[in-house]
């Protein structure tokens, strides 16, 4: 019997013309990588560190859905998935057979190797790259991160979009980490965050990518390679054009970009990275049960390492669950604030959040400046919209909740900003992932992340508009309370 039950997540099991790369996430024909969804690489690593023995589909769904109620009608639909991925039944070849009320099995010869494999044709090299060494673990990112690495050598440029402190530079740099070995001439990262001048993005990228002095990026035609453009969204149109050009130019390049909103380039697959998962009201039974979101974990992770011997007691569970909530599940957010249990404790942290950017001062100084505070990283958003956005995401600031665009006319538009401006401003606000939408039914909804809130309420008491905006919103709800009865709840909501 095959079987691979003890093997390291660093392992790669071959079989066939087929490597499958376990770290990575990647199981590749050759060179080629195959495209497989999630749960059926889940499933496929199951089978196959069985190979040989006989794994019944309650086992299977088991260890593939582990918390989740399943058909079995789910089961055979990534079965089927993987057999025609694989080619199975072509040529002879047989990789998954079913056995009648028993269940499934992976029957052809596996080979086990605990070092990455050489592709064809190709000697694999050290692997060159420019990625920093990473200091800590990265928590509640796996489905993204590989999703990432399952598609990006096939799409060949994908954009990772979402709002500041999100991780959207974290995840990169991951997905960047497992893809080594996959690229020949290397894995590149362009942080563009220093430049403003767009003309310099083309020099900016050739010394990143140590070429001589004079080479054009013609010279890079035949490279195997992957770029991560981080820090895209204030020179969204001399991207644009760059990315265009090295796909066009490349044919083997792939492109990994980082922004706050999507390039729009020909090709691109835009993935929204959304926040941690926070646990709900209802979902505070226990510490193990609070501990499976993945917002207390970083939460809880970060804490252990600033205090010695902090727990998450039953008693804490409450508290906890408000701060990841009140600062929205945002990872740099929560890493900030978990950075100051030793002096704030959990209820002090608690009683802070109402004044989140004083909390949230004390940054890394081992980071960026943009990535020390959160203020830093929603500054350095704010200074780069145009006046008459600054003004629209202050005024939209006086929404306590969810908002319609009728609600938004409703308060905020005037002589100056008429209706058609406003909703213009509203969309780009919402690309620019300063606002978020939300879809019930025929109605769209926009609401604030809670700290991108408190920011601009800030800066709207600043620009002295704060009473007259309160004051026009109380007449807005007092009215459409009166004069539509139950509409007001269509335009606002919880």
């Amino acid at each position: 019997m095959n079987s691979l039950r003890d093997v390291n997540s660093e392992a790669v099991l071959q079989f066939g013309p087929y490597a499958f790369h376990l770290s990575q996430r990647l199981v590749l024909e050759g060179d080629r990588p195959l495209r497989l969804g999630g749960r059926a690489l889940d499933v496929l690593q199951v089978l196959v560190e069985h190979a040989g023995s006989v794994v019944s589909k309650e086992e299977l769904i088991a260890q593939v859905w582990p918390r989740s109620v399943v058909e079995e009608i789910n089961l055979r639909v990534h079965i089927a998935a993987l057999r025609r991925a694989l080619g199975d039944g072509q040529n002879g070849q047989c990789y998954i057979v079913n056995i009648p009320q028993h269940g499934y099995s992976f029957v052809a010869p596996v080979r086990h190797s605990p070092e990455p494999v050489s592709f064809p044709s190709e000697t694999v090299q050290k692997p060159l790259h420019n990625l920093p060494a990473r200091l800590t673990s990265i928590t509640g990112r796996d489905a993204v991160v590989g999703s990432l690495v399952r598609q990006l050598p096939v799409r060949r440029f994908m954009t990772l979009a979402g709002p500041c402190g999100i991780g959207k530079t974290t995840v990169a740099l991951r997905v960047a980490e497992l893809l080594l070995q996959h690229y020949r001439h290397g894995v590149w990262l362009v942080d563009l965050a220093a430049i403003d001048d767009p003309a310099q993005v083309t020099d900016h990228l050739t010394r990143t990518l140590e070429l001589k002095v004079g080479t054009t990026l013609q010279a890079l035609a035949q490279r195997h390679a992957l770029l991560v453009l981080d820090n895209c969204e204030h020179l969204l149109e001399r991207c644009q054009t760059l990315v265009e050009t090295l796909l066009h130019s490349m044919p083997r390049l792939s492109i990994l970009a980082t922004s706050r909103e999507p390039l729009k380039a020909a090709g691109e697959t835009v993935l929204r990275l959304p926040p941690l998962a926070v646990p709900p009201a209802s979902g505070l039974r226990s510490v193990a049960e609070v501990m499976d979101y993945s917002a207390v974990q970083l939460f809880v992770s970060r804490a252990r390492a600033r205090q010695q011997g902090f727990t998450l007691r039953e008693q804490d569970l409450k508290t906890v669950r408000e701060i990841c909530r009140r600062l929205d599940g945002l990872p740099l957010a929560i890493e900030l604030a978990a950075a100051q249990i030793d002096a704030l404790a959990l209820v002090g942290l608690q009683a802070q959040l109402d004044n989140c950017f004083q909390l949230l001062t004390q940054g890394r100084r081992t980071a960026v400046l943009r990535h020390q505070t959160l203020k830093a990283a929603l500054d350095w958003s704010y200074e780069r919209l145009t006046a008459v956005e600054q003004t629209v995401l202050q005024r939209l600031a006086v929404f306590k909740m969810a908002f319609t665009r009728d609600a938004a006319i409703g308060v905020i538009s005037c002589a100056r900003l008429p209706a058609a401006d406003l909703v213009k401003v509203m969309e780009g606000l919402a690309l620019k992932s300063l606002l978020s939408l939300e879809q019930g039914g025929a109605v769209t909804r926009y609401r604030f992340l809670n700290t991108t809130r408190t920011y601009a309420l800030e800066k709207l008491e600043l620009s002295g508009d704060l009473r007259a905006l309160e004051m026009r919103y109380a007449r807005y709800i007092s009215q459409t309370r009166w004069t539509s009865g139950r509409q007001v709840a269509l335009q606002l909501a919880e």
